[in-house]
């Protein structure tokens, strides 16, 4: 079944009128897809279809676009482990991060329009953006938003706290703490995507989701791809995540990631992806027409900022002499040709956008196995098979590489687990450790006692953990895939918990006890009264005041918020108020019906405070 391409040299077997009329045909169908197989591709399915089976992957989509048409759009292997239904070029996989690209392009045609400009300070369309260092936030343009040279790097904690806005998570940006110097290095930043979604977003006054939809998909004949994971269950031919636990692939949840949506939470098919390639290869136009300016599509394409050939770079940028960030695209050289691409990885899925614009190519690999980089090995294999290179095993090189980078990860727990110190205790009993944390970046983390020890949960994430070694504990994720990580807590000088560090993600802050509201007993409304009235230290310049309000007992320090007073007991009072740490009391000492003093009582280490009626300092 196929069509080799109208206006190569070779024909080979079709009439030259066969071939006239499939130009013709394309020319009114200018976007449809085409599933055929010629001479470059000799033997590629039967290529992925065996590298599938060594890399375990359930199902995986490839579509392949050469001279503005679709020879290859095809869907291998399955979309649920353990399951029939096939993977198709209808079937929907998130694609990660490569929907940089998307948010970029979004970007860059606000720019051809003249409502942004590159280098206009971020803070002119987004004025409640602040980074880290004052200096930053000052400087930060449009441009650096897309260009991964901000100084920051992933912070990806905050993509499981799905509690979030996008406006909340892009606040948090001004607790992370920079890598690098400003636009001194490459940083990797999901949350300055979202910065840029949230500038289309802002200057359009619409949702980066309907800026996407209307300005790219539509145009682009892009119909069954989408923005979120929530519409997906739903839908009728979606392929399931997949992770590899304990040398197993299990399925496992979608993982919703709309907080920062911009930065990757696209999902498309083989289909509607090479439309996007098409679009990308011709420059920015559909159909022969531009739906951006060539010098504002070309920007993308431009390098932005330096990357270093070291790492995975070194394997996935083969043959590199320079690798580039340009606006949602990596930028390389590859036999003397340019290689635009970008791959995206989230919880149980793979993608990748490869393109050699020069040779009007470019390939689509969605699959359904998370950390996977056969995606990388089939775009070489592509690439050489339309620059006439001789044929290379990529899968091998690049699974033995991925096989030896779990070795070596393997022999790195070892080396932790051969340095514990057996035979020590915890510090503290197990229910000492439970309670709420926080950070200033990531939010609220619970420690909660469960039999037999401890959970840990923050946003959708949760772990079991288990006592290690003195005051760290091993955490086992209940989300499998995460595997296992330590948890270390630290004491204060009181001999209580003060920090919580889950390792290499990051520190949490005991979140003091919020006082008790429930009273120990009721007060009849007469007899509040009685105990209002202004007090004064004898021997300090504090006073406070207790007055009746709305039929309640409030305390009023000055520079200190309103306390509210909460029975105990007749004579004992819990102060109670916006996030008011347990252990404060205010206490009564009456004597023929009048109060003679009242003493503050705080919690441990701080001392008491005795205050007496103003009258009565006074004398």
């Amino acid at each position: 079944m196929g069509a080799r391409g109208c206006g190569r040299k070779s024909f080979e077997w079709e009439p030259v009128m066969r071939c006239a009329l499939l130009l013709f045909l394309v020319l009114l169908r200018p976007w449809a897809p085409v599933s055929a197989q010629g001479k470059p591709l000799e033997g590629f399915d039967a290529y992925v279809t065996r590298s599938m089976a060594a890399w375990k992957v359930p199902g995986l989509a490839v579509a392949i676009v050469r001279n503005d048409s679709v020879v290859l759009a095809k869907g291998y292997g399955v979309r649920t482990l353990g399951k029939p239904d096939p993977v198709d070029a209808h079937t929907l996989f998130a694609i990660g991060s490569s929907s940089k690209a998307f948010t970029a392009m979004a970007v860059a045609m606000l720019v051809d329009q003249g409502k942004v400009k590159w280098d206009d300070r971020a803070t002119n369309y987004l004025p409640e953006l602040q980074l880290y260092d004052p200096y930053a936030t000052r400087e930060l343009t449009v441009r650096d938003l897309l260009t991964h040279r901000s100084g920051l790097t992933a912070a990806d904690l905050i993509l499981y706290a799905e509690h979030m806005t996008r406006d909340s998570a892009l606040h948090q940006v001004r607790y992370v703490k920079p890598a690098y110097s400003f636009r001194s290095h490459f940083g990797y930043s999901n949350l300055m995507y979202l910065a840029a979604g949230q500038l289309t977003a802002r200057v359009t006054r619409a949702s980066w989701d309907d800026v996407v939809r209307q300005r790219i998909f539509i145009p682009l004949g892009m119909t069954a791809s989408n923005t979120s994971v929530t519409p997906l269950n739903r839908l009728p031919d979606v392929a399931t995540p997949h992770e590899e636990v304990d040398d197993t692939v299990r399925a496992i949840p979608y993982f919703n990631i709309d907080a920062i949506g911009p930065a990757g939470s696209i999902n498309s098919n083989a289909l509607d992806m090479a439309q996007w390639v098409r679009f990308q290869l011709a420059g920015g136009k559909v159909g022969g027409k531009p739906l951006i300016s060539a010098a504002a599509f070309q920007e993308t394409h431009t390098p932005q900022t330096v990357v270093p050939l070291e790492g995975f770079w070194k394997l996935a940028a083969e043959d590199a002499h320079l690798l580039n960030y340009g606006m949602g695209w990596f930028l390389h050289d590859y036999k003397g040709r340019g290689v635009v691409q970008h791959g995206g990885n989230i919880d149980g899925m793979s993608a990748l956008v490869g393109m050699l614009p020069e040779e009007k190519t470019g390939i689509v690999v969605l699959s359904n196995l998370g950390g996977n980089d056969l995606t990388y090995a089939l775009m070489y294999r592509v690439f050489d098979a339309y620059l006439k290179q001789p044929a290379k095993d990529w899968s091998a090189v690049f699974l033995k590489a991925s096989r030896e980078a779990q070795t070596q990860a393997k022999a790195e727990r070892k080396k932790t687990e051969a340095q514990r110190v057996p035979g020590t205790s915890p510090s503290l009993s197990p229910e000492k450790y439970a309670g709420m944390y926080t950070d200033t970046l990531n939010g609220d983390a619970v420690v909660r006692r469960e039999k037999p020890g401890l959970v840990l949960q923050y946003g959708t994430l949760v772990a079991d953990l288990a006592h290690w070694q003195y005051d760290t504990f091993q955490a086992t994720w209940r989300q499998r895939r995460l595997g296992k990580s330590y948890v270390t807590f630290t004491l204060d000088a009181t001999g209580k918990v003060d920090k919580m560090n889950v390792v290499d993600l990051a520190e949490f802050r005991r979140k003091p006890e919020v006082a008790d509201t429930t009273p120990g007993i009721r007060l009849a409304q007469a007899e509040l009264p009685r105990y209002t009235g202004s007090f004064a230290s004898p021997s300090l310049p504090i006073t406070a005041e207790v007055q009746l309000v709305d039929g309640q007992l409030k305390l009023t320090v000055p520079g200190q918020p309103v306390y509210t007073l909460v029975p105990v007991t007749a004579t004992r009072f819990r102060l109670t108020g916006d996030e008011v740490q347990a252990g404060f009391f205010l206490e009564y000492t009456i004597d023929g019906g009048t109060v003679q003093r009242v003493t503050l009582v705080q919690p441990d280490p701080q001392p008491a405070l005795t205050l007496v009626p103003k009258r009565a300092a006074g004398r």
